[in-house]
C-alpha cells in the first residue's frame, strides 16, 4: 500500500495496482483482497491504493505506473447505494471505511478513479471491474440522476470493463499483457465488455441479429424441448411431385450447430440515444438482455453509444470447485492492513468470523443485483476448503472464540445444488428455477450441506456456528431434515428469512413464492424449536413501494404483520439499482417477464415520495412516527374502522391532549414512549454491512450477504 512497503519488498514496480473505494481488508469476503492474493500466486506484484483522495491525480502516483494496469473498483459495494438511502438522503457513515467516516469515496466511484488514473499516466492501461460496473456495461437507468445514462465505459475511458466473476478473466488478462499483447487486441474474453467502432465483428463470418426482430414470445414460459426429434427437410433435389425426403437430426448434432451458430452471433440492442426517451424500448432491451445471461447459451451483445458500440461478450464461465478452492484458499491475512492501527471498521467486524461457501443464486429476484453479476449458477466450494478455513480462523486469529458467524453467500441453503442435467442447463433460458414453481430439472438435495455442518461443529474449538445469510424457505421446506438441523443447531435465537410482501400482485413482480411457502417454513420452524427446547424466532424481511405493490397491497401486508404480532424495525424501500428488472419496472411501468409492447401489461408504481413513504409507514404501522400519514390514507379510502384504540385496530386515535402538549409521538405504546421516547419493536436480526441487495445496500462483491 505504500512504497515503504515496495522498498522492503525489493520492488521498483509493480505490475498491477488496483485502485479501491473500501478500506484495504485481507479477507476472501472482499473484492480487492481476493483479486490481489490470486494475482500474486501467478507471480504478479500487486500494489493497492486504498480509498484514493480523488480531487487531483496526484494521489494515484503513490506507487508509480503499473507495468501491465491499474484495475479500478468502487469496493464491494455500489458507491451510490453505499453513500445514499432509498431516499436519496446522505448516510451518516461507511461500513467499509476506518471509523466507518463517511464521504471518504466520491459518487460513482469508478468513473472518477478511472479518469484520475488516466490522468496520472495517461499511457497506463485502464480495467474497471467489481459490482458498480457490472451493473453499468450498457445504457441504464440511474435512480440518483431519474435519467437513462449512457454505459460506463465511455464516461470511464477505460480500455476494458470485467464483469461477473472476474478471477478467470483478470488472470488471463494479466498473462496475455504480461506476454506483450496489446490492450486494443485483448477482445475475446468472456465476461468482458469494451468500445469499438460501429459495426465491428470480431470476424466476417459473424452474423448481427436486431433486437426487435428477435424478441417475439409472449412469455418466458412455458418452454418448447430443444432436445425434441423435429424431422428437418434433406438439402437435396426434390421429387417431380415436390416432395423431399425427410431426414432425422440427432439432438445432439442439432444442439452442438445451434451452439456453433450462437457462438459467431452478436444481438444489437436499442441504442443509448433511442432508449434514453422511449421506455417501451428500455423496456424492451432490459428483457433481451437478461434473456442471454445463461453462460451456455448467451449470445454477445452490442449496444451504439453515438457513433461507437460497447461490445458485450458472453458471460463468463462459473468457477468450478477446484477453481473456487483456489480462489479461496489464498494465504489471507484475514485483517484490516496494519496502516489502520485499531481503527473501527464495521464491515470487518462484521465479516471476519464468516466464511463463504458458495456464489451465485437462481432465485432470479428481479430487484437483486446478483443475477446480473454472479450469475444464477451456484459455485461451490468443496467441504476440504471450508473446513481448512475454519481451522485457520480457529488457529491464526488471537480474538476468535469458537462461533463461526456464518457458513453461507448469497442464499444459505444453495449449497452443491444445480440442474439435474448439464445439457439442459446449458440450454435453459428460464429466468428462475424456482418462480413460479420449483423446476423440476433442479436438484434440491440439502443432504451435501447437513453434512458440512455436522463435520464443521465437530471442529475441535468451535463451540457455536450461526447461519447469518438470508434463507430461501421455499428450498428449505423440501427437506424437514434441513430444517430441523438448521434450528436445532445452526440458530442464535434469531433467523433472517424474506417473505417480501403476502400478496399476489407484488410478488409476482418479485418473482417470489407466496406466503403459503413462508407458513410452512414456520410450522417446521416452530415444530423443531420446541424439540430442541429452544424458544426462537423468525426476523421476516419485507420491502416497501416495490413496482406492482398498491397502496391496497401495503395496507393487507400491516394487517399481517398486525395478525402476525411482528413489528418489524428496520425496513426497506426499493431502490432502482442498474439494470435489475425490478428497476425497469420502476421507470417504464412496463413489465420485462412478459413481451413488451406499447399496450402490453403496465405495472403500478409508487413514484411519489409521499407514496413511498406511506407504504413504508404502513410496513411499521407500529411506529407513531408513521400514524399520521396512516390515519390521512385510511379516512381517505373510508377505512375508519382500522382506526382506533383496541388491540384489533391497526393504529390508535388522536393521542391523549397531554400527549400532544409534550410533544409526544402520537401512538399506542404511550407509556414506553413517556418511559423511553423511543416506540417499542420487536428484536430484529443483527444489520451486516450487506449485497446485494437493490432494495437497500447490495452485498459486498466477495461474500453477498444473503441479498440484505
Amino acid at each position: 500500500m505504500s512504497r515503504a512497503e515496495m522498498d522492503a519488498l525489493g520492488w521498483d514496480t509493480c505490475d498491477i495496482i488496483v485502485v479501491t473505494g473500501d478500506a484495504y481488508l485481507d479477507h476472501p469476503s472482499f473484492g480487492m483482497a481476493l483479486i490481489g492474493r490470486m494475482l500474486e500466486a501467478q507471480g504478479f506484484r500487486v500494489g493497492i491504493i486504498s480509498q484514493p483522495d480523488w480531487h487531483s491525480a496526484e494521489a494515484f502516483r503513490a506507487l508509480g505506473k503499473p507495468n501491465l494496469y491499474f484495475g479500478i473498483t468502487a469496493g464491494n459495494m455500489d458507491s451510490m447505494i453505499n453513500r445514499y438511502t432509498a431516499d436519496k438522503k446522505p448516510r451518516s457513515d461507511d461500513a467499509y471505511t476506518a471509523h466507518a467516516a463517511p464521504a471518504k469515496r466520491p459518487d460513482r466511484a469508478v468513473t472518477v478513479y478511472a479518469q484520475r488514473a488516466r490522468e496520472a499516466y495517461p499511457d497506463a492501461n485502464i480495467i474497471i471491474g467489481s459490482i458498480e460496473a457490472s451493473l453499468r456495461r450498457i445504457a441504464h437507468y440511474d435512480h440518483w440522476s431519474e435519467k437513462v445514462r449512457r454505459s460506463v465505459l465511455p464516461d470511464s475511458k477505460a480500455d476494458l470493463l470485467i464483469f461477473g466473476n472476474a478471477e478467470r478473466a483478470v488472470v488471463e488478462l494479466a498473462h496475455r499483457l504480461a506476454a506483450g499483447e496489446p490492450i486494443e487486441s485483448i477482445r475475446d474474453m468472456r465476461g468482458t465488455a469494451f468500445m469499438v467502432k460501429r459495426d465491428w465483428k470480431p470476424a466476417e463470418d459473424w452474423i448481427e441479429i436486431d433486437s426487435l426482430s428477435l424478441d417475439r414470445p409472449g412469455r418466458i414460459d412455458p418452454h418448447p424441448d430443444p432436445y425434441a426429434m423435429e424431422p428437418q427437410q434433406a438439402a437435396t433435389t426434390p421429387n417431380a411431385d415436390g416432395s423431399a425426403p425427410v431426414q432425422i437430426v440427432p439432438a445432439a448434432a442439432r444442439v452442438a450447430s445451434r451452439k456453433a451458430l450462437r457462438a459467431k452471433t452478436v444481438v444489437r440492442l436499442q441504442p443509448y440515444e433511442v432508449i434514453k426517451d422511449d421506455k417501451v424500448l428500455y423496456a424492451h432491451n432490459s428483457r433481451v438482455f437478461h434473456l442471454e445471461s445463461n453462460p451456455g447459451n448467451a449470445r454477445a451483445l452490442v449496444q451504439g453509444h453515438g457513433d461507437r458500440d460497447v461490445w458485450l461478450n458472453p458471460p463468463p464461465i462459473p468457477l468450478s470447485t477446484p477453481e473456487m478452492d483456489y480462489v479461496f484458499d489464498a494465504p489471507f491475512a484475514r485483517a484490516p492492513h496494519p496502516s489502520y492501527g485499531d481503527a473501527h471498521i464495521p464491515a470487518w467486524e462484521m465479516i471476519r468470523f464468516s466464511i463463504n461457501i458458495m456464489r451465485g443464486c437462481f432465485g432470479g429476484c428481479t430487484f437483486c443485483s446478483i443475477t446480473e453479476h454472479e450469475g444464477r449458477i451456484i459455485q461451490s466450494r468443496s467441504e476440504g476448503s471450508i473446513l481448512r478455513e475454519i481451522e485457520e480462523i480457529r488457529d491464526k486469529i488471537p480474538e476468535f472464540k469458537g462461533h463461526i458467524s456464518d457458513l453461507g453467500g448469497p442464499t444459505a441453503n444453495m449449497y452443491r445444488m444445480a440442474c439435474k442435467s448439464k445439457t439442459i442447463e446449458e440450454s435453459c433460458r428460464r429466468l428462475s428455477c424456482v418462480y413460479p414453481g420449483i423446476c423440476e430439472n433442479l436438484n434440491t438435495d440439502h443432504s451435501a450441506l447437513i453434512q458440512l455442518y455436522r463435520k464443521a461443529r465437530a471442529i475441535p474449538g468451535v463451540k457455536k456456528i450461526t447461519i447469518g445469510s438470508g434463507l430461501r424457505y421455499d428450498l428449505a421446506v423440501r427437506s424437514p431434515d434441513y430444517v430441523k438441523e438448521l434450528v436445532t443447531h445452526h440458530v442464535s435465537g434469531l433467523l433472517k428469512i424474506a417473505p417480501e410482501h403476502t400478496e399476489e400482485g407484488p410478488l409476482s413482480k418479485m418473482m417470489k413464492p407466496g406466503i403459503g411457502s413462508y407458513d410452512r417454513f414456520k410450522q417446521l420452524f416452530d415444530k423443531y424449536s420446541k424439540e430442541a427446547g429452544k424458544k426462537q424466532f423468525l426476523v421476516p424481511y419485507f420491502i416497501a413501494a416495490h413496482p406492482g405493490t398498491t397502496d391496497e397491497d401495503m395496507l393487507n401486508l400491516a394487517l399481517w404483520l398486525k395478525k402476525n404480532d411482528f413489528r418489524p424495525d428496520q425496513v426497506q424501500t426499493f431502490t432502482p439499482t442498474p439494470l435489475a428488472m425490478a428497476t425497469t419496472m420502476y421507470y417504464t411501468r412496463k413489465n420485462p417477464l412478459r413481451k413488451v409492447t406499447e399496450d402490453s401489461e403496465e405495472v403500478v408504481t409508487a413514484r411519489s415520495g409521499v407514496q413511498r413513504k406511506l407504504h413504508k409507514a404502513l410496513l411499521r404501522y407500529h411506529d407513531p412516527a408513521g400514524h399520521d400519514i396512516i390515519r390521512e390514507h385510511l379516512r381517505n379510502i373510508g377505512r375508519t374502522d382500522l382506526i382506533g384504540n383496541s388491540p384489533q385496530h391497526l393504529i390508535p386515535r388522536e393521542p391523549p391532549a397531554h400527549l400532544q402538549r409534550r410533544g409526544a409521538a402520537p401512538g399506542n405504546d404511550f407509556v414506553h414512549a413517556i418511559k423511553s421516547g423511543q416506540p417499542r419493536t420487536r428484536p430484529s436480526a443483527p444489520q451486516r454491512p450487506t449485497t446485494a441487495r437493490p432494495a437497500s445496500r447490495p452485498a459486498p462483491q466477495g461474500k453477498p450477504r444473503g441479498k440484505r
